[in-house]
């Protein structure tokens, strides 16, 4: 058994050269690998998605492109790829892919949070919680934590602000693998260094990402076959709530117009919007006060998709109720009651305010990362309360799904997009 542990942290050898080209007509863009001096050992990324692939991280050195008149990002704009020996201040073993993977999608869901203090908490790639908040960071980071206090065990955490004494004592008092932020106030490092496998990493870019909003990058996908398939990546074009498009469909000469959202819907639908960009598809989000109630993430019905957020809350839900009266887990509970009466008593005692609170979603938004195709996925959110819905719009059933929130007692808001967010 003890092999088998070793596997994670053996840093695998790799066999990928120190650079690297791409040619796109006739514009070449030149990358060079990246290697750290760490604990006297001078290695690439440890592993891959798993610790038997070998893996290698590129930044972009040189080069300039455009495309269709637009300009992409180009060399020295680098934020996770140009990653120092500096920037690492604790680095633990040398990183793995899927360390840097989850930093860098934090950062892509951050660059349309720059107004607010924000924090990210990622697992395998997608947000788990998330939060914004006027009162700072250690505040967001704290609201996060809470949204999913059972996925953010292990996870990575992004913040675009600097990290505060507030923050640091959040991270130090539960289980996380990695804490980037733009910079570190005095004493808050040694506070996280107390946390003797947490990477911590300094990206100043961090305060800067509204330099990146709009500019794309070349996104590829390599097929099994080898082949490989180019696209500009995602870019929000939702950046200020009036940016949100009336919900109206015509059918049969009837024209259906949804209710249009409050300030304060449409600020959460905003916040909704943008955590939605870093979401696995099929995939909707809720959010209540700029933080996240709920993500059902990479399903494939958007109904289903729906029933797996709303479960995920009510889990959720219950678990922080059992955190904060007993000092257990929710599953720890549930196994306890299984042998104790007084357990099972508040078992179900917790289980039953949970259903009644819904699991803590009335009031809450919703969003969508592609439109809905029938009625049932909108029918299921309004029953939790739901009060506002952004989705994509452009469905041959989009007044069935307006008269949905326009029959609702009260009547919920929507708007379109006009653009969808899928991310495979």
């Amino acid at each position: 058994m003890s092999d088998l542990k070793k596997m994670y942290r053996t840093i695998q050898s790799d066999p990928f050269p120190a650079e690297m080209s791409l040619t796109l007509g006739a514009t070449t863009l030149s990358f060079q690998k990246r290697t750290w001096q760490i604990n006297g050992e001078e290695r690439g990324l440890r592993y891959g998605e798993n610790p038997d692939q070998p893996a290698a991280l590129y930044e972009l050195k040189d080069g300039s492109l455009e495309l269709g008149g637009i300009t992409f990002r180009k060399a020295g704009q680098g934020l996770v790829s140009a990653l120092s020996e500096e920037h690492m201040i604790q680095a633990g073993k040398h990183p793995g892919k899927i360390n840097l993977t989850d930093v860098d999608n934090g950062i892509n869901i951050l660059q349309y949070l720059t107004a607010k203090p924000a924090a990210i908490i990622l697992k395998h790639n997608n947000p788990c919680g998330a939060a914004w908040s006027e009162k700072g960071i250690g505040d967001a980071l704290h609201k996060a934590f809470l949204a999913d206090r059972i996925a953010a065990f292990g996870g990575a955490i992004v913040l675009n602000r600097p990290l505060t004494t507030e923050a640091a004592e959040v991270i130090n008092n539960a289980y996380f693998e990695v804490v980037a932020a733009p910079s570190f106030e005095p004493g808050t490092v040694d506070t996280l260094k107390k946390r003797k496998n947490l990477r911590i990493l300094e990206i100043p870019g961090l305060q800067e990402l509204e330099k990146l909003v709009g500019i794309p990058f070349v996104d590829l996908k390599s097929l099994t076959d080898g082949g490989i398939i180019a696209q500009f990546s995602f870019r929000n074009r939702i950046l200020t709530a009036e940016q949100f498009l009336p919900a109206e469909a015509e059918k049969d000469g009837t024209t259906f117009i949804a209710r249009g959202p409050s300030q304060e819907e449409a600020d959460d639908l905003l916040f909704a919007w943008a955590v939605e960009s870093g979401v696995t598809s099929n995939s909707v989000i809720m959010v209540r006060n700029g933080v996240t109630t709920a993500i059902g993430t990479g399903e494939q019905d958007r109904v289903g998709c729906v029933e797996l957020a709303i479960h995920k809350a009510h889990t959720k839900y219950a678990d922080n109720l059992a955190f904060e009266e007993q000092g257990s887990s929710l599953y720890e509970l549930k196994e306890q009651a299984a042998t104790d009466a007084d357990k099972k008593r508040i078992l179900t005692d917790i289980m039953d305010r949970t259903e009644q609170a819904k699991g803590g979603l009335p009031g809450s938004v919703m969003v969508s990362d592609g439109f809905f195709p029938f009625r049932d996925g909108v029918d299921v959110a309004l029953a939790q309360g739901i009060t506002a819905i952004a989705q994509p719009g452009g469905s041959i059933r989009d007044h069935e799904i307006i008269q949905a929130v326009n029959e609702a007692i009260p009547q919920v808001a929507m708007v379109f997009t006009g653009q969808r967010s899928f991310k495979h």
